[in-house]
């Protein structure tokens, strides 16, 4: 939803893939991205075509992936934004292919060929923005000291892309670059490679309603901030907030699995029922009372968060000692 580029490039590019793998091998030729016969024989169209098409099944594969991950960029500044930057990676990614070849033929004296075909450098050329605005967020935690992110799995199909060929490292380090470039205030190279607002236009008339999706009915509404820096938090707020319920959750199913070995209706009364008659008739006196539990506001609020009355949380925060994770589990259980 509201990503239709990306949704574009990750139908048309992969169906071309798989169609030249499996029925049409003999028109692969025309989509190898042969340096040679670029710089010697002056073909051009070689850098369309083999920059756009990948021939490897496993490079389409996971360039599908990270494509459809890097959707966040398109809903967050727009096609046209998204556009611009694309085409930008893409030109100047050509650029420093063609001069990392010559680099590396100059000092290491190897001769290159051809590189991997496909939309690998703007596709690297993602990853910038990627590790420069997307907020990391942990989401667990292996052997106590290596954290799992939100942004884990995308750096791992990164890696995994990158180890799939021999000289696509040239790819990946001129993707690098190339966006480093782009989203460089000091070199302004958004300015001058940017998509015209009329080819926006005509895209946007007739590709966008083919590729256009309705929104989904079951994602939880978020309201729309004045501003993109209140956007990108309020989407934030509500990813830390699924994150905290999916660990409560898993708390949860973890003590079940040990067969239940905290009681939690023997330690503390149900809060849904505190308020019966024999609770009122045998109220301990005033002498008996402990005196309250002081209880942070913080944790008061993040059980808020998650559904719970002010209530419900103060109660179950005073009887567990302002643990929040043994109060979450009683309000989830009550």
């Amino acid at each position: 939803d509201k990503a239709p580029l990306s949704k574009s490039l990750l139908l048309v590019p992969s169906a071309i893939s798989i169609l030249l793998t499996l029925l049409f091998q003999h028109y692969q030729k025309f989509f190898a991205y042969n340096v040679q016969a670029i710089k010697d024989d002056f073909q051009i169209w070689r850098l369309v075509c083999g920059r756009t098409i990948c021939l490897d099944l496993k490079d389409t594969f996971c360039s599908s992936l990270l494509i459809y991950n890097f959707r966040i960029f398109e809903r967050r500044y727009g096609s046209r934004k998204f556009s611009s930057f694309l085409l930008g990676a893409w030109m100047l990614s050509a650029l420093f292919d063609l001069l990392l070849v010559e680099i590396t033929q100059y000092i290491f004296g190897t001769t290159i060929n051809s590189l991997p075909s496909g939309f690998l450098g703007p596709v690297f050329a993602l990853f910038v923005p990627f590790y420069s605005s997307i907020p990391r967020v942990q989401v667990a935690q292996v052997l106590g000291h290596f954290s799992i992110t939100n942004k884990t799995l995308v750096y791992i199909l990164g890696l995994q892309l990158l180890t799939s060929g021999s000289y696509i490292w040239i790819l990946a380090l001129s993707g690098l670059v190339s966006g480093i470039c782009y989203n460089s205030s000091i070199l302004k190279v958004h300015r001058i490679l940017c998509v015209p607002s009329w080819v926006a236009k005509i895209f946007s008339w007739t590709l966008e309603p083919i590729f256009s999706s309705a929104e989904p009915t079951n994602e939880v509404r978020v309201g729309m901030g004045a501003t993109v820096d209140i956007q990108r938090q309020q989407r934030m707020e509500l990813l830390d907030r699924q994150i905290m319920m999916s660990q409560v959750a898993q708390m949860r199913r973890q003590r079940q699995q040990q067969g239940g070995m905290i009681n939690w209706n023997r330690l503390f009364p149900p809060l849904r029922h505190r308020h019966n008659a024999n609770y009122q008739d045998h109220r301990p006196s005033e002498q008996d009372t402990p005196p309250p539990t002081e209880v942070s506001e913080e944790q008061v609020a993040r059980l808020m968060e998650m559904g719970f009355s002010r209530g419900d949380a103060l109660e179950a925060l005073r009887a567990s000692n302002n643990d929040l994770n043994v109060a979450t589990n009683f309000l989830l259980q009550h």
